[in-house]
């Protein structure tokens, strides 16, 4: 083949399979000579599989030899995000607390894509217990870098889950988003990546839930195809997952008709730094050009019910989780304050912010008669230094998403001015995921971005 497979997508790699022309076994070996040449420099993997892997490997060849792969996914390498279980591969949540915590059992997502003879390449770097400032940089790991810049950051908390798809080390990875976790490190490193609504993908067999149901599995991908083959394998309804059993399959389709999207470039007060308010208005220029209405406006809920509650929540659920532990001195020093104020708090606090979330969604469902989608950028700040907390605006547009448990998507819009990617992200009603990705693969028909590759 003229291209490397560790540039290929996931369906390609499916179709390469299927067609003889390419073995699991020499995909996995592409990538893992990958990885072996760049990982040294950007640090994503916690656990790196790759005994484990070729096995995995050889048995989808000896599959495809017979002509009965198991699925979609069969041969596939996937990095699974440090905060997802993996049976058999070391949990750390990104923590010195958790460094001898092996689960027996896979996540259901995990497990899902397992069914369908994924290749499980390893944990990819998480920030620790998944509420990072901005930055993949823990005691326990060290610091995840950038493959457009490594000296900047990944973005948080899927960050090492992002780097691993930006460097080739496989064509899909499953991260978390709890309030922007698999959007804002897509953004920065020119991914395409989806937070799924709200019970989407089922949990079972997870870690404690320290931020009640707002956080997600979701994958991250160079192309929306891919996006949508990861989601169509994981996603579905689980009798052990109550909040999944309203949903059934969906799939790409064609756009019926033009959409209507409000385009909020800014939410209130809070920072947008120039290269991204340009990039971004000139996406919604696009989709003009595409036939979707577009037009302007402000937040259409009240942020400062989002801003005075939204805290609270990682903070209890933080102290919950370590309330029982011999945690002091051996976490990252944002942390003390964060359990402070959750062991602090009052249920009643605690009732008001979720009682903020339902009321947030509330007005989000009022907007929707109006709209079809809203349009935001994906951050407020552009890539950081990695070692170096986040300013607090890089986070403005996508932690109301989660308070609501409505679907939202980052796709890539044009670069900066010195070549560092930038994402916007579109914002469905609840359970319309699959109509985001079928915009976002009109979009990247009309504005590709695959070929845009780090130079390292």
């Amino acid at each position: 083949m003229t291209t490397p497979p560790w540039q290929l997508s996931a369906t390609e790699l499916a179709a390469a399979y299927r067609a003889g022309s390419l073995k699991p076994s020499e995909a996995l070996a592409s990538i893992l000579e990958r990885i072996v040449a760049l990982e040294p420099r950007l640090n994503t993997f916690a656990v790196l599989d790759a005994e484990g892997a070729r096995k995995a490997a050889a048995d989808s060849d000896a599959r495809f030899a017979q002509g009965a792969p198991l699925g979609a996914f069969d041969g596939i390498p996937v990095s699974i995000k440090d905060n997802i279980p993996v049976a058999g591969l070391r949990c750390a949540w990104g923590s010195k607390l958790y460094l001898d915590d092996v689960p027996e059992k896979d996540e259901l997502p995990v497990a899902r894509l397992r069914a369908q003879g994924a290749v499980i390449l390893g944990k990819t770097n998480v920030s620790e217990f998944t509420l990072g400032k901005g930055t993949v940089h823990t005691e326990a790991f060290g610091t995840t870098r950038n493959p457009w810049n490594p000296a900047l950051t990944t973005g948080a908390s899927s960050g090492g889950a992002a780097a691993a798809v930006a460097a080739g080390f496989g064509p899909v990875a499953l991260g978390t988003d709890g309030g922007g976790s698999i959007r804002r490190p897509a953004g920065y490193q020119g991914l395409a990546g989806i937070k799924p609504s709200t019970g989407r993908v089922a949990r079972v067999d997870g870690l404690p839930i320290i931020l009640h149901d707002f956080e997600v599995i979701g994958p991250l991908a160079r192309t929306v195809d891919d996006l949508a083959m990861t989601l169509a394998a994981i996603e579905g309804p689980d009798p052990r997952d109550r909040l999944s059993l309203g949903f059934s399959p969906g799939a790409l389709a064609p756009l019926e008709r033009p959409l209507k999207v409000l385009y909020v470039p800014r939410f209130g007060d809070w920072t947008v730094e120039e290269p991204i308010a340009a990039s971004c208005a000139a996406a919604a220029r696009d989709l003009v050009a595409m036939r979707f209405t577009v037009e302007e406006g402000t937040a259409p809920f009240d942020l400062s019910l989002f801003e005075t509650h939204w805290p609270l929540i990682g903070g209890a659920g933080l102290a919950w989780l370590l309330r029982d532990t011999d945690w002091e001195g051996k976490i990252g020093d944002a942390y003390p304050p964060l359990i402070e104020r959750g062991n602090t708090a009052s249920a009643a606090e605690y009732v008001a912010a979720l009682d903020a979330a339902r009321r947030i969604y509330g007005q989000l469902a009022e907007a929707f008669e109006r709209y079809d989608l809203i349009m935001t950028p994906s951050a407020g700040a552009m890539p950081w230094t990695a070692e170096e907390p986040a300013p607090a605006y890089h986070r403005a547009f996508t932690g109301f998403v989660n308070a609501a448990g409505l679907p939202a998507i980052c796709l890539p819009a044009a670069p900066s001015p010195d070549g560092m990617p930038i994402g916007f992200q579109l914002v469905g009603p609840f359970a319309k995921d699959w109509l985001l990705l079928s915009v976002g693969k009109t979009f990247e028909a009309a504005h590709p971005w695959r070929d845009r590759r780090p130079a390292c």
